[in-house]
């Protein structure tokens, strides 16, 4: 009987070691598989066109988005919950379009492509569901492809989110509506609940209203103002006491942001 033990407790032990060996770091995003889809441009060479957007992030240079931003096609979009998530994307199969060694971008979805059924899906109708479309800023498309392509197929993949600085909450609305726009979120980026906790109350849920806008109706004027985020990973970051208790509608405050 002692021996069976002894070999029973080296066999559990040898498969905790293998498990821990092969099981992913946790609290870490580690993207996904790589996968087929199509890009064009929009926005112009300065990507001035690309400001605004689905996701609600405004402004997307002061964002820090820059340039390096997509709009996805319905199939791709999630109704708006792939807002913030990141993309690593290269130019695939097309010798006469791409560019030379197929070199790979990264872009933050920002925007919406809106599908067009007055147009084949193959002929102009590129976002048409079910089709996995990125609509690149211009400056990044000329980055893996010709101008005159138009369009190309690419390969691409999602990759964690590497933001400068901490989440950042804006907050806009009047004293019984509260909207907050979640930007610069790292790992997995898109953001699908957050919670809000004034000094004077628990935390409370907030719900979408559209993009990465969130609203609660709670009256939090006068109140230190702490946040809870989740991202489709599953992981969690709270910010507390980032706003202070004199915040004003309009400002925006850095909270704490994912490790990547």
């Amino acid at each position: 009987m002692p021996s069976m033990n002894i070999l029973c407790f080296t066999t559990l032990l040898i498969l905790s070691l293998s498990t821990l060996s092969t099981a992913k770091i946790p609290g870490v995003f580690t993207g996904g598989a790589w996968q087929n889809a199509h890009a064009t441009f929009y926005g112009g060479a300065d990507a001035s066109g690309t400001m605004g957007g689905a996701c609600g992030y405004g402004n997307l240079y002061s964002q820090g988005y820059g340039v390096n931003t997509a709009a996805l096609s319905t199939a791709l979009f999630n109704n708006g919950l792939s807002c913030g998530a990141c993309f690593e994307i290269k130019c695939a199969d097309d010798p006469q379009w791409c560019t030379p060694g197929s070199p790979s971008i990264l872009v933050t979805a920002t925007n919406f492509c809106p599908p067009n059924f007055a147009q084949a899906s193959d002929d102009g109708g590129w976002c048409n569901p079910p089709r996995p479309h990125f609509d690149l800023a211009m400056p990044m498309f000329l980055k893996i492809a010709q101008y005159k392509a138009g369009i190309v197929p690419v390969a691409h993949r999602r990759v964690p989110c590497r933001k400068k600085g901490g989440i950042r909450f804006t907050i806009n609305g009047f004293r019984y509506f509260n909207l907050v726009l979640v930007s610069n979120v790292a790992g997995a980026g898109d953001i699908v609940s957050v919670s809000v906790k004034g000094t004077k109350t628990n935390w409370m849920q907030m719900s979408r209203n559209w993009g990465q806008n969130w609203q609660s109706n709670a009256v939090l004027v006068g109140q230190a103002l702490s946040f809870r985020v989740k991202a489709s990973d599953r992981r969690s970051s709270a910010s507390y006491n980032v706003a202070p208790p004199n915040w004003q509608f309009g400002q925006t405050f850095t909270g704490k942001n994912f490790r990547v």
